[in-house]
């Protein structure tokens, strides 16, 4: 079942459209599934789950961190993902570079944009994104390489695209900035029930969950 979700998702998005397959509360062997029909990147929202999961289905596919990263998990966050999802702050930005240096890496990283200017969520607020971006260039283990936003929670696809939109006109301007070392190439927005939305609307990354692997378990 959950590969031939995945064969019909991979079937209807564009060529330049990446899927990450959410992986959030799956067991390793739901991973493999998506991983053999075809999932070539994984996201996870834990550290400790991504660690079970690659010991199971190895490092062939790339891992993206999809979820609030904690300082004390950066260390092990950079040994283990090929791009985190989600920085939100200078803070966040120099442990990832000071880890990422003692591991001898450069990290890919992308910018959580709160569209929503919800209080309760993590995420920069729009209008504070270019003096992050243009803090986080002096660190020199840090690439930003794009925009990522959760948007609103809501049942309605269509609620979803004024938020997906002003973070995609966010993510034009940076990139018209030409920033030295901002690639800002990746625009990750859209959940299951909003992914077409997302892609319409720009989104170059999908992260999908239900829509793949089911309702999550109680």
């Amino acid at each position: 079942m959950i590969g031939d979700r995945i064969k019909a998702v991979l079937a209807e998005l564009p060529a330049h459209v990446e899927l990450v397959a959410a992986a959030k509360t799956r067991r390793p062997e739901e991973v493999l599934e998506a991983v053999a029909a075809g999932a070539k990147i994984i996201g996870e929202n834990y550290v400790q789950e991504a660690e079970a999961a690659q010991a199971v289905v190895g490092r062939n596919v790339r891992w993206h961190f999809i979820g609030h990263l904690q300082t004390n998990k950066v260390k092990k966050a950079v040994e283990i993902f090929d791009l985190i999802e989600t920085v939100d702050s200078l803070k966040l930005g120099r442990e990832i570079d000071r880890r990422s240096r003692a591991a001898n890496r450069v990290m890919p990283v992308l910018i959580e944009i709160n569209s929503g200017r919800e209080p309760q969520k993590f995420g920069v607020m729009p209008e504070e994104t270019e003096a992050l971006i243009r803090n986080l260039t002096r660190l020199p283990n840090i690439r930003v390489e794009g925009l990522m936003t959760m948007g609103p929670e809501t049942g309605e696809p269509e609620d979803s695209r004024p938020y997906f939109r002003v973070t995609r006109e966010l993510f034009d301007r940076i990139a018209s900035l030409g920033i030295p070392g901002v690639a800002m190439t990746r625009l990750s927005m859209g959940m299951s029930h909003s992914y077409r939305v997302a892609v319409e609307e720009g989104a170059t990354i999908v992260r999908l969950g239900t829509i793949l692997f089911g309702p999550r378990p109680a």
